[in-house]
């Protein structure tokens, strides 16, 4: 497979993700905050296609949930409760991208049958559901802070590598200082210097913006590498003798040279900061309840009965090891893309 082809794959499959999470209400069966306490940890829901009594269904159906007397909930046995899946049903209203409201739900059950593909948690809540809407913050928790950490690199490291000298070594000191912080330990402090009273949204800015200020060195070295090459070019240098700016030459001829680092610390940077998202929110120093994100979907594996005994709780950990794969396979094909295309 060439890097193009990998590069295509990847791209398909991470914008289809994409698409998943933006239109969370469509696709998830019920709102990430509806809670059911009669079906706490309820097991992923089986599809079947076949009855009980031998039957064969075209439209694939579920039965009814029941207690099996271990406080786990077990499929009905009884074949005269099964509910078919039905689709584009209506269902509780949500969102489209904050701004349009609607009722349409990609799949659903009538009641009172209930859809769990991923089990529910301690609450009843659909954990689907919860994935979906959870992708939204984590989602842009990422996106936000590699974008503020790319503008404060391609700025230091284009004045560091077009500029040098004195300046260069200074933004460069500052930029290593950046790299031995301890971010977790940074954000611990951060997170306790804060107010008990502020909202959930507030939190989640800051501590966003806390991680796109600290991890912009890595990326602005990378730059700096590149614009210490583009600034002594021919093109460069002719612009240079005819009188244009350093703005105009950073503009238009030196910075142009990096965009295709920038799209490969991009494609790094978000899932690194997704994972620091989850991580945070793990540890309760994200988004709290009764918001959603991947972190607080797994801050239930901190009890050990939670581990012990319901397996599915794990899943939502588990989805996100392909979803980091592929974007590091299209960091991957992006870097080599841009090898190919320099030399």
């Amino acid at each position: 497979m060439t890097h193009r082809q990998k590069l295509a794959g990847s791209l398909v499959l991470l914008t289809s993700v994409q698409i998943l999470i933006l239109f969370a209400g469509f696709f998830a069966p019920y709102n990430f905050a509806v809670q059911d306490r009669q079906r706490p940890f309820a097991p992923p829901t089986t599809l079947h296609f076949m009855d009980l009594r031998g039957n064969v269904h075209i439209r694939p159906f579920v039965y009814d949930l029941e207690d099996s007397g271990k406080s786990i909930l077990v499929s009905q046995s009884d074949s005269e409760h099964c509910y078919p899946i039905l689709f584009f049903v209506r269902g509780m209203p949500y969102k489209i991208a904050g701004v349009f409201t609607s009722e349409v739900h990609l799949f659903g059950v009538e009641a009172p049958g209930h859809i769990f593909l991923m089990g529910s948690d301690a609450y009843g809540r659909d954990q689907f559901s919860r994935f979906l809407f959870g992708g939204q913050i984590s989602m842009l928790a990422g996106l936000i802070a590699a974008i503020l950490s790319l503008s404060i690199g391609i700025i230091v490291g284009g004045i560091a590598g077009y500029y040098g000298g004195w300046v260069d070594e200074l933004l460069m000191r500052g930029g290593e200082l950046f790299l031995a912080l301890p971010w977790l330990y940074l954000l611990f402090a951060v997170r306790a210097a804060l107010p008990l009273h502020i909202s959930q949204w507030e939190v989640f800015l800051l501590l966003v913006s806390v991680m796109g200020l600290i991890g912009w060195a890595r990326p602005a070295r990378l730059i700096r590498g590149v614009v210490l090459s583009a600034r002594h070019r021919n093109f460069v240098v002719a612009a240079r003798g005819f009188g244009a700016s350093d703005l105009y030459l950073l503009r238009r001829h030196v910075l142009p040279e990096t965009y295709g680092v920038l799209l490969t610390q991009m494609t790094l940077l978000i899932p690194q900061y997704v994972l620091a998202e989850v991580t945070l929110t793990f540890l309760g120093l994200g988004v709290g309840e009764p918001l959603p994100s991947w972190g607080s979907l797994l801050s239930s594996l901190q009890q050990y009965y939670v581990v012990s005994s319901y397996w599915w709780m794990f899943l939502p950990a588990l989805l996100l090891i392909p979803l980091f794969l592929v974007f590091y396979t299209a960091a991957d094909a992006l870097q080599e893309l841009h090898k190919s295309v320099t030399l």
